[in-house]
């Protein structure tokens, strides 16, 4: 019985010292290994915290080491926040890490325009892992902007501003032209950019203006809307470089690069009832949920919406959803949407020249196009939906959807002069509306099949690159009538090789 009592101490003692020998940890400074040197976070607004950001760090020794410090080098004034091991701080003492492992720090920043160096705007840190005299460091670099910050006020009563939207109610403010703190609401420039949050509001019988080159940032569920009697005027123009410095662009207010394309991270543009007289140049919407939203028209002849060289790109669910709506539309753009690119619904007024409606969303059970009259009733009637010098064409068999509930007399579109996409609708054959050789449609070019050689050949649908190339059947091929105007890039159309249709000239891609 001795001899087993001696030989499980003996056992126990040789675990113990097996136990104390794993998790010896020396002191160690200089040996470790990390994923970047340098931790670029970024462009962040002023005083908006950024997203998470990930450093990892590697022991590359054969021993249990234990770091002296892991801290910021500007210690706890530092703006950068870090976590290391599950714990949040700005400095760390004798952090340990096991031979041959790595852990990972998380770095997160706020900051303001006024803590940036005042040449460039970069707001700079390091984290040091060593002792205060012998360390090695990773850089840590953000972009700080300044930015004109719009949301709903507090009130008295301890309740936030919302807007009245039939019987309910949204998080949302009126923009005023004599805010004491932002001065005119309804003037945005190029100063800086501006961030909403919430539904910003154009009160009735007022215009805001937004002039060449503003850059519009939405929270997310923000969007604008323009009241009973309110206008828009996008003033943009043509840009001379990549930065687009006369566009005027609506998107997220996330700036990291892997949030560039993502869908629906914002609301929308909307259009109310009675929204009269708005004119577009030169605008780019993205990643909204719906682009633009037009619930009705102004009641005149006249459109409620007159836009040139718009693009909208990645929206959940619509590029433009009109509901009744008057719209006017030169070199429009749209792809990548989750529905349709655009939908004239429940009747309306659309003239479309020189446009390219395409949706290459990864999912390809979309269309491009979608008309319908709603119930048939005169109230939703079809008036007109004419689109002249237009590419239509996806990654949908089908790009175009038509459903009329009416009478002929109340349900009038027509495709004059475009290209479109229509594979294996031969189930489709007897409806009126799909005869691509009846009276809807005067020399277009139909793909009805996937080896037709009706074909867009844009530069990179998947980019929103839809310039047209040297092989689109797009080419040569407009109706020049309706060629009056340059292309979207401001290049004229050029009439000794021809007119091309949709909103691109084409170019020979490199």
């Amino acid at each position: 019985m001795k001899h087993y009592i001696f030989a499980l101490v003996g056992l126990f003692t040789i675990l113990l010292s097996s136990c104390r020998s794993d998790f010896d940890f020396q002191h160690d400074v200089g040996n470790l290994g990390f994923s970047r040197d340098t931790v670029y976070l970024d462009t962040v607004f002023t005083n908006i915290g950024s997203s998470t950001y990930t450093l990892k760090v590697y022991n590359k020794t054969d021993r249990n080491i234990s770091i002296p410090k892991v801290q910021l080098g500007n210690g706890e004034n530092s703006n950068y926040r870090l976590m290391v091991d599950g714990m949040p701080g700005k400095v760390f003492e004798n952090v340990e890490l096991l031979a041959k492992d790595s852990m990972f720090v998380f770095i997160e920043v706020t900051s303001d325009i006024t803590d940036a160096n005042p040449t460039d705007f970069l707001y700079t840190d390091e984290i040091q892992f060593g002792t205060d005299l012998n360390f090695q460091k990773v850089e840590l670099v953000t972009l700080i902007q300044d930015a004109v910050f719009l949301y709903p006020e507090k009130l008295g009563d301890g309740t936030t501003e919302t807007l009245p939207i039939g019987d309910d109610e949204i998080y949302g403010f009126y923009l005023d032209n004599a805010d004491p703190i932002n001065g005119n609401e309804l003037h945005w420039t190029n100063t800086k950019p501006y961030v909403i949050y919430g539904y910003a509001a154009v009160p009735s019988n007022e215009t805001l203006i937004v002039d060449s080159g503003a850059r519009i940032h939405f929270h997310a569920e923000s969007g604008l809307i323009l009241a009973n009697n309110a206008s828009i005027q996008v003033n943009g123009g043509p840009s001379l470089t990549e930065d687009l410095e006369n566009e005027v662009i609506f998107e997220g207010d996330r700036l990291e690069p892997d949030f560039s394309d993502v869908p629906g991270q914002w609301g929308t543009i909307w259009f109310t009832q009675g929204s009269t007289n708005s004119t577009i140049s030169n605008l780019t919407i993205k990643n909204a949920t719906v682009g633009m939203l037009v619930s009705g028209n102004d009641g005149t002849p006249t459109p409620t919406i007159d836009m040139q060289n718009v693009q909208i790109y990645n929206c959940s669910n619509v590029g433009i959803l009109a509901r009744t709506g008057n719209l006017v539309g030169r070199n429009v753009v749209v792809n990548n949407c989750g529905e349709t690119a655009f939908a004239g619904t429940f009747g309306g007024s659309y003239d479309f020249t020189h446009c390219t409606f395409a949706n290459y969303w990864p999912i390809p059970n979309q269309f491009c196009v979608v008309l319908d009259d709603y119930d048939g009733s005169v109230e939703y009637a079809l008036t007109k939906a004419d689109f002249k010098n237009c590419i239509v064409y996806g990654s949908p068999n089908r790009s175009i959807s038509i459903n009329k509930e009416g009478t002929d007399a109340n349900f009038n579109f027509n495709f004059d002069s475009c290209l479109l996409k229509f594979v294996n609708g031969s189930q489709f054959s007897s409806i009126p509306e799909y005869d691509f050789t009846g009276s809807h449609y005067t020399n277009c070019l139909v793909s009805l099949t996937f080896n037709s050689g009706f074909i867009p050949d844009f530069k990179n649908e998947d980019n929103n690159e839809l310039i047209i190339g040297e092989n689109s059947t797009a080419k040569g091929n407009a109706n020049s009538t309706y060629s009056t105007f340059n292309d979207i890039l401001d290049n004229p159309r050029n009439s000794t090789i021809g007119y091309d249709i949709g909103a691109y000239n084409f170019i020979i891609f490199d």
